[in-house]
């Protein structure tokens, strides 16, 4: 009891706010957080089970995932930049208690990501070949052909991965993550239950792990397209408000999403451009680093949970025009990232080297791998909560043009040349360019912990 004293009594802010202004006290926010981190650890484990059970289907087919993955990631980040844009706006119309217009920015959110995803999806459906050649052009046959058969299956997915985001975007904006999680849970069981069947049992390696996602996403966006609709939501989808013509609602939730999209967007291109170093260093170290990359999302899940319990707390008592109350929760939800973060990240490196033991895969990727696990969850740990999760606080106060301006050089200029330095230049090979990222959130956190600190955050207005 004295260790939780100790560390409840940390995470409590020194200045303190009017109890009666507190609108999350401990227990809502736990109701609040708890959801979202078991929601995006059941996401996270899908994909480290997609990795474990394609291992089976050779390491050409591990490895042709893993760079597709890094592809889909640039949309899928984009798609969730754009809901996370949405959610401000709702979130702060909800704190500000005008319905009207929560309703209206809820309901075309739904219009532009639907429109977004499609357009994704035919893009890559055209040019997809085209686009892997470029980006990965110089990898072995096998592993080319396993690549683009999963980008193609991946695309048929695209609308519902567009929809679901949006609509999970705005749940998330109403604090209802725990409805939210039940729905992550019911797709993700039809994900690996499919996955088993597609490759153990139907022996369908690529397809059998890409159908099964593209089934399980198309579920999560009808359900959840279904829950947006009730009119027991503090703010709720019509379908009048998604065809009603609203350009200034349009403007306002754009305003917000494009900086944060384009943010995403270039940090998830920065990722592809740095799997097409990868791609220089062999089938192991492809295969080493695709894996890790599941471990590492893994070990940042507290971080990654946190950021929309940002977006949801800073936005509403931003909508209120609250600043006290903002100032408060931005450096409790710091300081509680600080130790939840450190507590996830320290056991799950542990786990991990047993965790992969499961896996299919030779000594010599296994230990690369481990090695690639240690460094980033130690550093992630220190660095991550100012990098990630504070930013979204200060996008949730509608400071998006820093943050994305921050995001750009630390990780497009930053990350990019040191990995080529470090990788390639210094032949460190998949090390290397870990450790560039590393320099890449030491960059970021520094510029994003100045910002918060100086205040200037909080005399934005976006509604």
């Amino acid at each position: 009891m004295s260790y939780l004293h100790t560390i409840t009594k940390f995470i409590e802010p020194r200045t303190q706010i009017d109890e009666s202004k507190k609108r999350f006290d401990n227990r809502a926010l736990l109701a609040l957080i708890v959801p979202i981190i078991i929601e995006q650890f059941l996401v996270l484990l899908v994909g480290i089970a997609d990795s474990l059970m394609v291992s089976y289907a050779g390491e050409e087919a591990v490895s042709g995932v893993s760079l597709v993955d890094q592809l889909n990631g640039v949309f899928i980040r984009v798609f969730t930049a754009l809901a996370a844009g949405g959610a401000v706006v709702a979130s702060q119309y909800i704190g500000s208690q005008d319905q009207k217009n929560g309703s209206k920015a809820a309901s075309q959110l739904i219009l532009i990501t639907s429109l977004l995803g499609a357009v994704s999806a035919l893009a890559v459906l055209v040019f997809g070949r085209q686009i892997f050649g470029a980006l990965f052009g110089s990898v072995e046959p096998g592993v080319l052909d396993a690549g683009l058969l999963y980008l193609r299956l991946s695309a048929w997915s695209y609308l519902f991965l567009a929809v679901y985001n949006a609509c999970a975007g705005l749940y998330r904006s109403m604090g209802k993550t725990q409805e939210l999680m039940y729905v992550s849970l019911m797709m993700n069981a039809i994900n690996v239950i499919g996955n088993a069947i597609g490759i153990f049992a139907l022996h369908a390696g690529v397809r059998g792990v890409a159908i099964p996602s593209l089934i399980a996403r198309a579920f999560a966006a009808i359900v959840m397209m279904g829950l947006v609709f009730s009119k027991q939501n503090p703010i709720q989808v019509t379908v009048k408000n998604i065809f009603a013509r609203d350009a200034a609602m349009v403007r306002r939730i754009l305003r917000i999403a494009l900086p944060n999209g384009i943010e995403d967007g270039l940090f998830q291109l920065a990722k592809v451009a740095l799997s097409s170093i990868v791609a220089l260093f062999g089938t192991i170290q492809i295969a080493a680093y695709g894996i890790a990359q599941n471990f590492w999302a893994m070990g940042a899940l507290f971080p990654i949970a946190m950021g929309p319990a940002f977006i949801t707390v800073i936005g509403q008592y931003m909508g209120a025009r609250d600043i006290d109350g903002a100032n408060y929760y931005m450096e409790k939800l710091l300081r509680f990232n600080y130790v939840g973060g450190a507590v996830w990240s320290l056991s799950f490196t542990v786990i991990s080297p047993l965790v992969l033991l499961v896996y299919s895969l030779g000594d010599e990727t296994r230990q690369l791998i481990i090695l690639l696990i240690v460094l980033h969850n130690l550093f992630n740990a220190l660095l991550a909560p100012c990098a990630f999760p504070l930013s979204n606080g200060l996008r949730a106060a509608g400071d998006v043009k820093f943050t994305m301006f921050a995001a750009i050089f630390s990780t497009v200029v930053c990350r990019v040349a040191f990995s080529v330095l470090f990788g390639i230049v210094f032949d460190m090979g998949v090390v290397g360019v870990t450790i560039a990222m590393i320099i890449d959130w030491c960059v970021k956190a520094a510029l994003i912990y100045r910002r918060y600190r100086g205040k200037r955050w909080t005399e934005f207005r976006v509604i």
